[in-house]
């Protein structure tokens, strides 16, 4: 670890084929982690731009979530706006109507004019909405633009994200087109950022472990209840005793759904969510539940290639190539 962060600790500076400034720094997946780029690189970007846009990734109920719960408490820095961004053929998918396989051509529904099964995907984007608008900050939403996207549905995403409370909902058309293409979006943002605002946590340091991931599970992801397994029940009871139940909470979920099961699209409900573990990560300052069959690291062989890196007193790599 040491050999991987003596330079990593130091932003990436990068640019965009428009020179815009790009910091590259950190970015552990949502839903196994906080989601986030880090605060030194937004702290870095916020003295040399009027404006910054730092991502949070999987999912307005994932980074989002984290972003506002663990990254703004530690950082004490709060967003203007929140920009959500959605796909035209995401949505469709969330329709449940449609089998998605890797590699594999997508079916010909998610690609041509589908409104009935746009419809049906809509309520995922609402309940996005609705999450976002729950901490405070305008909402904007992003119609991530692809060829195959026709007129009539992105007017019907856009009339239900404004009828969900999101103050605009605008086509970004940056890939094909670069920075005119997001122009129209970038203007909005502007515009919802000088509205009046407010900004919230969704709980208290001080509330106890479970009753914070309750919240969590029933308010952002709609479930009906939470299930503690043994296993999680104990360690909960261990961290508290240990003086640990004052810190945010960092759930390990499927980016895939709402819910703790891939399977169940679009906005499902009276789901309960199973906690099968609780692990403490005390360096990084947050709680990480297991909710439901989820893997936080990668399959590695028997011995990892990392047991052979170190960094000696003279700060030379051994072992890394």
């Amino acid at each position: 670890m040491t050999v991987l962060l003596r330079d990593a600790v130091k932003p990436n500076l990068l640019q965009t084929l428009e020179n815009t400034v790009a910091f590259v720094h950190t970015g552990p997946f949502g839903n196994i982690a906080h989601g986030n780029s880090s605060i030194i690189a937004d702290r870095l970007a916020l003295k040399v731009a009027d404006f910054v846009v730092t991502e949070s990734g999987f999912g307005a109920d994932l980074g989002m979530e984290k972003f506002m719960d663990i990254k703004c408490r530690y950082s004490g820095l709060v967003p203007d706006v929140v920009v959500l961004v959605a796909t035209i053929r995401g949505l469709k998918s969330h329709s449940g109507r449609f089998k998605i396989t890797a590699g594999k051509p997508l079916d010909p529904g998610l690609t041509s004019e589908n409104l009935p099964a746009l419809a049906a995907g809509m309520p995922n984007l609402v309940k996005q909405i609705e999450n976002a608008r729950w901490f405070g900050p305008p909402v904007v939403v992003a119609i991530n633009r692809f060829g195959t996207d026709t007129e009539a549905e992105t007017e019907l995403v856009r009339e239900a994200s404004l009828a969900a409370g999101a103050v605009a909902a605008v086509v970004s058309d940056h890939f094909a087109r670069g920075g005119e293409g997001a122009a129209e979006l970038a203007e909005a943002v502007v515009a919802a950022s000088e509205s009046p605002k407010t900004f919230r946590y969704l709980y208290p340091d001080d509330m106890p472990i479970k009753e914070k991931i309750e919240l969590i599970c029933t308010l952002m992801y709609g479930a009906a209840g939470v299930n503690f397994l043994p296993p999680a029940e104990k360690t909960v009871r261990r961290l508290t005793d240990a003086g640990y139940a004052h810190l945010p909470i960092c759930m390990a979920k499927t980016h895939l759904s709402l819910s703790h099961d891939p399977r169940l699209k679009g906005r499902p409900t009276g789901f309960t969510v199973p906690i099968r573990e609780v692990r403490l990560s005390a360096g990084a300052g947050f709680i990480y539940p297991l909710a439901g069959d989820m893997r936080t690291m990668p399959g590695l062989p028997s011995v990892p290639a990392g047991e052979r890196v170190d960094v000696d007193a003279e700060g030379v790599v051994h072992g890394l190539f």
